[in-house]
């Protein structure tokens, strides 16, 4: 899902997706960004992205699916820890 489809989800509920802050400047995730620079990770290819998410339907939901994939984010994402956020207070900067 891209930022811009956020209108296409149920706004009677909250959504959560997994984000990400870069450890370090030119994190090798997210090369050329700066240090503490939030993303929110597209699951597909567990790459930071700042245009494409995941949306899960509960915490939980996003919870479990980072504790299964807790290996692959290791690799792909090293040095940060992958954490659900509430989708709209991301998007809003409070999170």
């Amino acid at each position: 899902m891209r930022k811009q489809q956020v209108d296409s989800l149920d706004p009677h509920r909250e959504w959560w997706a997994v984000a990400v802050e870069a450890p370090e400047r030119d994190w090798p995730a997210a090369p050329g960004c700066r240090r503490g620079a939030r993303f929110l990770l597209k699951a597909e290819t567990l790459s930071p992205s700042r245009d494409e998410f995941d949306p899960f339907e509960s915490r939980l939901a996003c919870l479990q699916w980072i504790m299964a994939h807790r290996l692959e984010l290791a690799q792909a994402l090293p040095g940060a820890a992958a954490h659900p956020v509430r989708l709209d207070r991301w998007l809003l900067g409070l999170e």
